[in-house]
């Protein structure tokens, strides 16, 4: 790996993603299960979780090693007791730290406090694990990145942020549709364009979602709402009326289209009902990739 760390999808190269890509498909094919013996992670948890939890959960226990939860309550990070005192005592115990935070100002505390690997599980600004699986599946169900087009259409939010990153960084075209004040931050997208002069990736930024989803291969949404900006709900469905992901957006895109979507999805908000469960959807299998994905992932940092 590029750093010690993986708090964001920079840092790592795109020949490491490569090499993560195709472990994963490898041990999706055939398990590993002595890779992590005698070693002991633990799951540092602000927000709750179903994927990101017990993908690591069983993706630790599948490759030999030990698992420990701690919740919001046992820890209460940067209340109960300062962020650097809770790396410093971890590191003493454990082989690596696999943190959910509602700040990514906490996970770089975290990290610059910890003599051992830190897991960036989910943060405000981004969701490098997901759009690592994400990436294995566009891989999976079309046989090869560059070339395609994946559209979002969506807020410019961390699973956006890190979706669009990993695009780039792989030579994945991308087409990101969000209204007006919704986009992803110019800090990301300046670091997008410095990947895609590298890997050949073309990455638009836009507003129309008809447009960005006109003929592309992948299309993909999010809920419009994250945890943490309930007090925005009725706010943003307003301004997200017309990004619903529906029948009639996907036939702009072409007719062996795959929908992806990270989840838990708002059924009847960000994708139409009946979506996820149509034809087009590769959803859950997006959600199992999680699991391999980042047993690759531990295999590279820990094995």
């Amino acid at each position: 790996m590029k750093t010690r760390d993986l708090l964001s999808v920079a840092d790592i190269t795109s020949s490491e993603m490569e090499k993560l890509i195709v472990r994963a498909l490898a041990i999706k094919q055939r398990p590993e299960p002595e890779l992590l013996m005698d070693k002991i992670l633990v799951l540092l948890f602000e927000k709750p979780s179903l994927r990101t939890r017990v993908s690591f959960e069983v993706g630790i226990r599948q490759l030999g090693g030990s698992c420990i939860y701690l919740s919001p309550e046992e820890v209460g990070l940067g209340k109960r007791e300062p962020v650097a005192d809770v790396a410093r005592v971890l590191n003493r115990y454990v082989h690596g730290i696999i943190a959910r935070t509602f700040s990514h100002e906490t996970l770089q505390t975290l990290a610059r406090y910890s003599t051992v690997p830190v897991i960036n599980a989910l943060s405000d600004m981004e969701h490098p694990c997901q759009a690592l699986a994400d990436i294995l599946t566009v891989r999976e169900k079309k046989g090869k990145l560059k070339g395609l087009t994946l559209a979002y259409i969506g807020d410019g939010n961390n699973v956006a942020r890190s979706l669009v990153l990993a695009g780039a960084l792989t030579g994945l075209n991308v087409n990101v549709a969000s209204p007006q004040g919704y986009a992803i931050d110019k800090n990301t997208a300046d670091k997008v364009k410095q990947f895609a002069a590298e890997s050949g990736s073309q990455i638009y930024f836009m507003n129309d979602p008809g447009e960005a989803v006109k003929d592309v291969d992948v299309i993909y949404t999010d809920v419009w709402t994250s945890m943490g900006q309930e007090a925005e709900t009725e706010r943003r469905r307003k301004d997200f009326a017309r990004y619903q992901v529906d029948t009639t957006l996907l036939s702009l895109a072409k007719k062996d289209v795959v929908f992806m979507h990270p989840m838990p999805a708002h059924h009847g908000e960000e994708v139409a009902s009946g979506v996820l469960d149509g034809p087009h959807s590769v959803a859950f299998d997006q959600a199992e990739n999680r699991l391999h994905l980042q047993k690759a992932l531990l295999a590279e940092m820990f094995g």
